[in-house]
């Protein structure tokens, strides 16, 4: 009789904490039962969502120039994408002699790996933090290129996102200026 009082008030003291503080975020909606709050899950600085393009604000025209390489290395071949001239090339405004006339991901297929981002030597192509954008449709779910630059787009700012060449060369140059100034340092301290 006694072990069964124990299991009741072990029970009701789990049930109390469970309405307080549950262990279960229930989506899309946060807090407790007791009280519901409307706000959108927040997602970690690492989490990867649906893949996108991203957009050169330098030259105002996407990263992507189309070369494949991400096509050919996707394990479920989910994208296709054509490549155009780039009329920026020709004005002598850009870098990039092609550039990408239609981009279409397949977001059923996808099996958010990240590798098309690995393998893109453009910085082209990102995991954004986009992960609700199911439809009713099957075929709903393809995206294509205004679209993906869209949500490229949005998430470079609201992530602050720099490409990793960029970064690289900004972190060289204050390596040099460091050692620049330590050299500098040191000459000052020996005369």
């Amino acid at each position: 009789m006694i072990n069964s009082l124990k299991g009741l008030v072990l029970t009701l003291v789990s049930t109390m904490k469970g309405l307080r503080a549950p262990v279960t975020r229930q989506y899309p909606s946060s807090g407790n039962l007791l009280g519901r709050r409307d706000e959108p899950t927040p997602v970690k600085d690492r989490f990867m969502g649906f893949p996108a393009l991203t957009w050169d604000d330098g030259v105002v025209e996407p990263y992507c120039t189309s070369c494949m390489v991400c096509i050919r290395q996707c394990p479920t071949q989910c994208m296709s994408s054509t490549m155009k001239d780039n009329p920026l090339h020709e004005e002598g405004k850009s870098a990039r002699r092609k550039i990408v006339d239609s981009f279409e991901i397949n977001l059923n297929r996808c099996i958010l790996c990240g590798i098309c981002v690995e393998v893109c030597n453009f910085d082209a192509i990102v995991m954004t933090h986009e992960h609700e954008m199911s439809t009713f449709s099957r075929n709903g779910s393809r995206v294509d290129l205004p679209v993906l630059l869209e949500i490229g787009h949005k998430f470079q700012k609201e992530t602050g996102w720099i490409p990793p060449t960029q970064r690289a060369k900004a972190q060289e140059d204050q390596k040099g200026e460091e050692a620049g100034a330590a050299k500098a340092a040191a000459e000052a301290e020996s005369q």
